[in-house]
């Protein structure tokens, strides 16, 4: 199919100055949730760039369009005769598995590929240079879904999606996201593409023997509802479920009109991301005029976000061309010598051309900057818009709920991020959402998991003991085990508000009592889960295993005489014996003489009569046991300080 704008002719590769007119190429969908609103878009867009006489002056924008129908073999045939019309730009496509093959060609033929759609992170590697992702990547939404698993305290998801590029990659990222928050994936439950319904029920009952009961569903718009329509069937949507649902869905519903009763019935509680774009003049005026546009006749509604990002890439590509045009760029192309028919061959290879100035023209598309519908376009470092952001909703009744917002800029918030934006980032004062309800209408958080039914029970060691029965012995009636020690345990279990299932091991030969610190040893190479028993908490026990609170005492007492002792004031010299008092007294001559020695010479208080140098001897001798002289010595210092 191919529409022209206010020509027919075709690209001019002529001297003068502005080409005549210029072609681009759209390749998506036709039916589908996001075709069916990115094809009124993206001709409403050409029709308003042609009739702007502020852009491209002179100079005709037309485009051709190619459907793509779901399939990558039929999607790279179409990207094919699309590239022999020489368009300077390819728009879509909106899936990431035919783009993945697709952008194998376009890197080929230097022609940038525009896609509104295809939000596989991987995209945007190296391996795709002339890709350029016009809307927001999974990269940033499975960030936010991380946000939200930490905001509400879980630690465990199950992921649903889509066996293919966009399913498999979009999940990888969540694991990294969620790994960085101390949660993970407990379990993937992948499903083919065009997966039966009954494949679908083998799925969710699989997924329901798990222990989490917080499910991620990243699908596809056209098939994603079958999950929750199954789910419903098996009972999990009721309470304790936890259902988010990546950006698909919002866009389903969206673009749903009359709201389908039968729909939201299915969907009460599931919390979901959607494309945030700011609320501007722009944006309200496409919306009042949508049911008015052309191309129309076979969606009445289709409206969502990517109708928005498709209206914009029209524009992009504009802006580049205008902006190029007045730079002097040209458009021509020339043959690839690596592309030539074969004999036999009908694919006729050497119709398509390369475009000259395709590593120009991208780099051009790369440093635009305006305001479009879906809020500011202009791309970063790694080639992705800048400012993602997504709107947390609530689905409950027949519409959702807007709780708060997620940015990268700030994360969880009930502060738009266009507000956010101007005050300092990650202010912790704005990150909180407003309540939710939860399937079963329920509003208290779900735990968000439960004990598997496919679980192994925990293995309780029990000491087979021959004394004391009273506290643990073996019993031929279940639970296989009796005592004092396992009604506490029992009555315990039974006060947590969900089932434990466990089984008693019983430990020891019966013959003899068994060693308990070889029980504990067991416990700690986690050959056994617990232990239950008269186990007495000691010290070495406690470096290997944790117990609970003793919940009985040993009665072992020690019994041991009691004697009043008298004190005196000269108790302290107790410690002092006969020998000690002799070396003190030896030590104080040795001392003094050393002192003597070293300081009769210089210091006169080593002077004098022998009766005066003794006292000064035995003096300084006493004083350095009590370190006297040193205050004596700053009393001096002071003395003479102030004199």
């Amino acid at each position: 199919m191919e529409v022209i704008g206010r020509t027919g002719n075709g690209n001019v590769s002529s001297s003068s100055s502005r080409p005549s007119s210029v072609k681009i190429g759209a390749l998506f969908t036709y039916d589908s949730v996001i075709g069916r609103a990115a094809g009124p878009a993206i001709a409403a867009a050409v029709d308003d760039v042609n009739s702007d006489p502020s852009i491209l002056p002179g100079t005709t924008l037309n485009f051709v369009i190619r459907d793509t129908n779901c399939s990558g073999f039929v999607g790279t045939m179409e990207a094919l005769q699309l590239m022999e019309n020489e368009v300077v730009a390819a728009i879509g496509p909106q899936s990431s598995g035919i783009a993945h093959v697709i952008s194998h060609v376009v890197n080929e033929l230097n022609v940038p590929l525009l896609s509104f759609g295809a939000t596989d992170p991987t995209l945007t590697s190296l391996q795709y240079p002339y890709f350029l992702r016009t809307t927001q990547s999974d990269y940033y939404q499975m960030h936010a879904v991380a946000d939200l698993v930490e905001y509400y305290g879980w630690r465990e998801v199950i992921a649903i999606f889509v066996d293919d590029d966009y399913g498999r990659n979009g999940i990888s990222v969540l694991g990294d996201a969620l790994s960085k928050k101390r949660a993970k994936i407990s379990y993937k439950a992948p499903f083919s593409p065009g997966a039966s319904r009954s494949a679908i029920n083998s799925l969710l009952v699989g997924a329901n023997l798990m222990e989490s009961r917080v499910f991620v569903v990243h699908v596809n718009p056209d098939t994603g509802l079958t999950i929750f329509s199954v789910a419903k069937s098996l009972g999990m949507t009721a309470g304790s479920y936890v259902w988010i649902a990546t950006d698909w869905l919002p866009s389903v519903l969206d673009s749903t009109e009359p709201v389908d009763i039968d729909t939201m019935n299915l969907l009460q509680g599931v919390v979901a991301l959607r494309h945030h774009t700011p609320d501007t003049d722009l944006k309200k005026n496409f919306i009042s005029r949508w049911k008015n546009l052309k191309y129309k006749e076979n969606s009445p509604s289709g409206f969502n976000s990517y109708a928005l990002y498709a209206y914009d890439s029209v524009w992009l590509v504009a802006h580049a061309l205008d902006a190029l045009l007045n730079e002097g760029g040209k458009f021509t192309f020339s043959n690839d010598p690596k592309l030539h028919d074969t004999n036999g061959s009908m694919l006729n290879l050497s119709s398509l051309r390369v475009f000259d100035g395709g590593q120009q023209f991208l780099q051009t598309l790369l440093r635009m900057n305006f305001t479009g519908l879906s809020g500011e376009i202009r791309f970063d470092a790694d080639k992705n818009l800048v400012n993602p952001a997504y709107d947390v909703l609530n689905i409950g009744g027949t519409g959702s709920r807007r709780i708060g917002y997620w940015s990268n800029y700030s994360g969880l918030s009930v502060v738009a991020p266009e507000i956010l934006y101007t005050k300092p980032p990650n202010s912790s004062s704005n990150r909180h959402l407003y309540s939710v309800i939860w399937p079963g209408e329920i509003t208290a958080t779900p735990r968000g998991w439960v004990f598997p039914n496919n679980g192994m029970p925990l293995r309780i060691a029990v000491p087979n003991r021959v004394s004391y029965n009273e506290f643990v012995a073996k019993d031929k009636s279940p639970p296989g085990v009796k005592g004092y020690c396992i009604d506490v345990f029992e009555a315990a279990v039974n006060l947590l508000p969900y089932p434990v299932p466990h089984n008693y091991i019983m430990y020891g030969n019966g013959k003899r009592n068994p060693i308990y610190n070889d029980i504990v040893q067991q416990v700690a190479l986690n050959n056994f889960d617990a232990a239950v028993g008269d186990i007495t908490i000691v010290t070495n026990r406690t470096k290997l295993v944790d117990f609970t609170q003793p919940y009985m005492e040993s009665g072992l007492v020690v019994v041991a005489p009691v004697q009043k002792l008298k004190s005196s004031p000269w108790a302290f010299l107790k410690p002092f014996t006969i020998p000690m008092w002799l070396v003190t007294g030896g030590f104080f001559l040795f001392v003094g003489a050393v002192v003597w020695i070293l300081e009769h010479r210089f210091n006169n208080e080593f002077r004098g009569p022998p009766s005066q140098q003794l006292v000064t001897i035995f003096w300084f001798s006493f004083s350095t046991m009590f370190f006297s002289h040193s205050m004596f010595a700053c009393a001096q210092f002071f003395s003479a300080f102030f004199v």
